[in-house]
Formats: structure tokens, sequence, C-alpha cells
């Protein structure tokens, strides 16, 4: 059975024009403009999306699905029903599990788990060690997102702080690396200022200068040094302070960089005014800091020094959340609300649709150099989401869903509505749903 989504506004590669989409055997096999009244017989299943636009799937380069070893936050059956329920049809997993994927057989085991259980497309990072750097240099660049270093923020064994090590890895990586980049010691001595001043009841407002703009800044520029030194693929993950938006460039296009960067939308919504609201519930590292730096970061999308637009999903229990500053971790779930909260900045004037959609899934695809995805394009990959911008919702426990069941956008009306999710030609979301086919997710393919 073909299936043709007949007289939707596709918005594709810097264009919003009416037109119809034929998929056959899960590839887009014609676009057209117009109805494609011709393609309408018994063995098409015709889907109307007049007054409707349809998207390429939203390709996510930076979530935390939690599995294996933390399921009780979430796995990646349960994170990637909430993906495609908002719109977002490709994940990439970060290491940080339970045991850390830091060796190639656990790399494997993670993509037979979602082999077995996840709705959308995937790939996963291998995680970087002060002692595994023989293992990164063996991982398949065709199928591994990239090697993730956690330059700051102690992860378990995977800060990696010694640099000789990372200069070792930077000289000799044969595929993107993604970095996390806070400076460990920094935050530690603005930790120890505020337990002198608050003792264990720091208030959550505090965060931010924790975790300052001079901890991102010192090891983002770092990270820049290091990858100009040995011409190091790099990809520098949540930028969230004004000083680093200023260690990219915009002179080139994006195939062409050899240093490139992200926005969450969490550092694209929230700022430190919302702390006194939402405290622990936007709590993430790098932390939300002030609206000259959110703004400064949405300049950088806009000038194209940062490149991609993601979640940085990290769900935690509701009774992990709810402990003191000291005990609460750090991240939230995103994955369901990003592109709806996308859309809103669209309504309010910050972004055009045409740049949402270049930021959400063509930059994504163009900068890991993703095998056919995030494109609307003839032999493609159908995924692809559809939605309506004018069907006003409110987020509340009732429609969420995240395993942990909380989200920190409950309470927000959004006026954009994810309506159908396609992933490799399947409905797997449609109409406030998950259709439950099984696992309908595809390896992702890396065309390097």
């Amino acid at each position: 059975m073909k299936t043709l989504i007949k007289d939707a506004s596709i918005v594709n590669e810097g264009r919003i024009f009416v037109g119809s989409i034929l998929i056959e055997d899960g590839k887009i096999a014609r676009i057209f403009e117009g109805t494609a009244n011709e393609y309408q017989n018994e063995n098409t299943a015709v889907i109307s999306a007049k007054g409707k636009y349809v998207l390429p799937g939203l390709i996510d380069d930076q979530v935390h699905f939690r599995e294996p070893g933390l399921t009780h936050k979430g796995n990646i059956y349960s994170e990637s029903r909430a993906a495609v329920a908002g719109g977002i049809t490709s994940f990439m997993e970060m290491p940080n599990t339970v045991p850390q994927t830091t060796t190639l057989a656990l790399l494997e085991d993670k993509f037979d788990i979602a082999a077995q259980n996840s709705i959308a497309n995937y790939s996963f990072f291998i995680g970087a060690t002060n002692d595994n750097t023989d293992v990164l240099i063996d991982a398949d660049p065709t199928i591994t997102a990239g090697i993730k270093i956690f330059m700051g923020s102690s992860t378990g064994n995977m800060l990696v702080d010694n640099h000789e090590v990372l200069n070792n890895i930077f000289s000799k990586a044969k595929m993107l690396i993604a970095t996390h980049c806070e400076d460990e010691q920094t935050i530690k001595n603005n930790l120890a200022q505020y337990q002198a001043k608050y003792g264990d009841n720091i208030p959550f407002e505090m965060h931010h200068l924790i975790r300052s703009e001079e901890a991102c800044y010192k090891s983002s520029s770092f990270a820049v040094a290091l990858a100009k030194k040995h011409n190091t693929r790099l990809h520098i993950l949540h930028i969230s302070s004004a000083s680093e938006v200023e260690l990219f460039d915009n002179s080139m296009p994006l195939s062409q960089k050899r240093i490139t960067s992200e926005a969450c939308t969490h550092h694209l919504w929230f700022s430190d005014a919302d702390y006194l609201e939402k405290d622990r519930w936007i709590k993430w590292n790098p932390s939300v800091k002030t609206a000259k730096d959110r703004d400064a970061v949405w300049e950088g999308v806009l000038n194209n020094k940062i490149d991609i637009i993601a979640t940085d999903h990290a769900p935690h229990s509701l009774e992990e959340k709810q402990g003191p500053y000291l005990k609460a971790p750090s991240g939230g779930p995103l994955v369901q609300h990003a592109l709806p909260a996308m859309l809103q900045m669209v309504k309010q004037g910050r972004i055009s649709l045409e740049r949402a959609v270049e930021k959400l899934c063509h930059a994504p695809a163009l900068c890991f150099q993703i095998h056919q995805r995030g494109f609307i394009r003839e032999g493609y990959h159908a995924d692809l989401v559809m939605v309506d911008l004018n069907d006003p919702w409110t987020v509340d426990k009732s429609n969420i869903l995240y395993h942990c069941g909380w989200s920190p956008f409950e309470g927000t009306t959004f006026d954009a509505k994810v309506i159908t999710t396609w992933v490799n030609g399947s409905i797997v979301y449609k109409n406030g749903s998950v259709v439950e086919n099984g696992a309908m997710g595809q390896q992702i393919r890396f065309a390097r």
C-alpha cells in the first residue's frame, strides 16, 4: 500500500509550498507541487493535509533515554514513544547509562535494545574515559553517532580531565567528538562559596551562579583550542552563555565547518527569572542563565554561529527531582514538547518556520552526515511530521508520555500541535496516541 499525503503546506529547504508527498516502501517516492490526483487509486491510502504543515522528521542529536541501568527514569521504548509524539523521528543517545557505554560490546548492547524497542530511528555515542582511547578509535564511524567527552561535569569515570589524554583523543579521533563543556574546578569553587553561605539549603536560583558562564567558557574555549590544534571534527553541545557563542564561526556553510555547536530548547525558552517559579524543574547542566545569555544564544542560532537546536532530554523520577538543591539531579524531559515550544517561538516572531526546520531537521543531518534523513527529498526515508499551527492545547499530566510523568512545561499552553508522525513511511503517532506497531525505528547510518 502506498500513501499519498495530499495538499500539505510542505516546509523544506527554505521553502513553504502547497504540495503532495507519495510514500512507497518506506521512502519518499515523489514530491508534487499541487494535489497529484493521478495517484489516488485503490492501491494508495490518501491522507488529506489541507491546512496543515508537513515537516521533515526532527533529528535530536542529544538525548539520555536511561537504558540500561536507569530505567526507573526512562527507557528506550518509553522515551522514543514520547519523541515521536513530539515529531522527533531520529535520536542520538548519550553514554552515561549503567554500565556506561565505554566499550564496543556495551555499544552493541544498546543497538540490540533499540532494535527490539525503539519506535524512532536511533544511534548512540561511545563515551570517552581517561583510559579507553584505543576503543574510541576502533568504533565504526558509519554507525556510531560520535565520541562523547565530558570535559567537566563529573559523570562517573567519564570525566576526562587529563590533558594528555584529551590531546591524544583529539589527535586520533576518526569521527566527530561531542563535548559537554563545564570546568569542574570552577564549579567546585563556586559551590563551596554558596555552601558556606547557605549550608545544605542553597536556593535553586543560585544554580546559574554555581555552574557559571565562566565555567562554561573556560571549558568550551579549551575544547575549541584543541580542535583547532589537531583539526578535529568537534561539536560542542548545549551552548548556554553569551561568551561561548563568540567561539564559533559563521563564515562558511555548515557542511564545511570543522567546529560546530548546538543550542537546546530550555536555554532558548527559560532564563534565571524562571527559577523562582520552576526551581528544581529547570535545574540543568549547563544551567539556564540570564536573559542576556538566552538572547545571545538566540542570536547565535539566527546568525549560524550555532548550528543545531536539540533537547538534551534527561528525565529523572519525581521523587529524585523533589530533593533539596544538592540532591535534586540536573536534567529534565523535553522530546515531546521541543517542537511545540519552537513553533510557539515561530508564532511569536522569534524565528521563521523555515529556519526552525533548518535547525531542527536539516542541520543535524548535515552536521552528523546522516544518510538520507532530515530532508523531504525523493529517495529519502519517509520520516515526516504533520502539525497544525492553530490547535491550542495545554501540557498536563494527562497528556505527558515521559516515563517520569512530569514536564517543565506543565501548565504551558502551546498553539501548535503534532497531528501525525511517520517513521520510515509508517504512522507511529496520530491524533494524540502512539500507534503501537512494534519497533519501527531503524539504525541511523552515517555517510562518513
